[in-house]
């Protein structure tokens, strides 16, 4: 069967899902809304399932494989939630110089989705750690919609303070001598901009069609970002203009790409929303800019 794409939908349903994803819409409003646009053989539920995760079909690193190494490890977070807990990924051999790569989730926590990126840092020799932000509320349900409904309730700024502790973890794998980037999607790529007004020691910053940080904070980042965007994601987009002027204004050395003709949330390649092209370079691109940033 050929895989589905953004273009076997309706632009308006694809904007509705967009709604629906980031709680803006409930599952209701989404079926509603979707059952304006159903043709002879398809129902608005039908929709929902075709845009919705298929995470092992997607998988592409198994937790077995054998270049890897992983578990599940519990940090201290004392301005945080007191712990935070993920999964750590290594490469099967242990290296003396450490390059370590902070994968922060989207909004619905650590997902199997995630978990696979960790594992795909590792198969290309860096050590990743994915928190999930979900863990004091129980962890990631094993349900999309469940874990919308926990992230909602989630306290941010503990929540930030998780991901802070998580990247001082990771200094500390090979001491003072580990270099530390951080990438994420969505929710994600908005913690990676806040991580890098947080920490002057960053050594990279890699946001996926993530949220700018407030233009007064922009100044305190110290760490090179290489920022990705989909062309057609206009509320993401709309504050990127104010955010590349304050980038410039500051001085902070960035690369953005917008991939044109995509969806928000063009790399998760479990929904329909995925587009190999874009989502292939851009990986390209970020391995590039780990292997060089996190090895000066």
């Amino acid at each position: 069967m050929e895989r589905l794409t953004a273009r076997d939908f309706d632009p308006a349903v694809l904007k509705l899902f967009d709604q629906y994803v980031h709680g803006q819409l409930s599952r209701r409003g989404f079926l509603d809304g979707a059952a304006r646009y159903t043709t002879v053989g398809t129902t608005a539920a039908g929709l929902l399932a075709a845009l919705s995760p298929a995470f092992a079909a997607a998988q592409q690193v198994s937790p077995t494989d054998a270049r890897i190494r992983t578990s599940h490890i519990e940090v201290p977070s004392p301005l945080g939630n007191g712990v935070v807990k993920g999964l750590l990924a290594q490469p099967a051999q242990a290296r003396e110089k450490v390059q370590a790569v902070l994968v922060v989730h989207e909004n619905r926590g650590l997902n199997p989705h995630i978990e696979d990126v960790a594992r795909r840092f590792a198969v290309e020799g860096f050590t990743a750690f994915a928190p999930d932000a979900l863990a004091p509320l129980g962890g990631y349900p094993g349900d999309e919609d469940k874990a919308r409904d926990l992230f909602a309730r989630l306290d941010q700024t503990r929540a930030r303070e998780d991901f802070v502790a998580a990247h001082a973890h990771l200094k500390t794998l090979a001491g003072s001598a580990t270099r530390v980037g951080a990438v994420g999607f969505c929710y994600g790529g908005t913690i990676v901009s806040h991580l890098a007004t947080r920490l002057p020691d960053l050594a990279g910053g890699v946001p996926f069609y993530g949220g700018a940080p407030a233009a007064a904070e922009v100044a305190r980042i110290r760490s090179p970002l290489l920022l990705h965007y989909a062309g057609d994601d206009e509320r993401i987009n709309a504050g990127w203009p104010a955010y590349e002027a304050a980038l410039k204004t500051a001085g902070v050395a960035y690369e953005a790409h917008v991939y044109p003709g995509v969806q928000h949330g063009f790399h998760n390649d479990t929904t329909p929303r995925y587009d190999d092209a874009s989502a292939k370079l851009a990986w390209q691109r970020t391995l590039a800019f780990f292997r060089r940033t996190l090895a000066a």
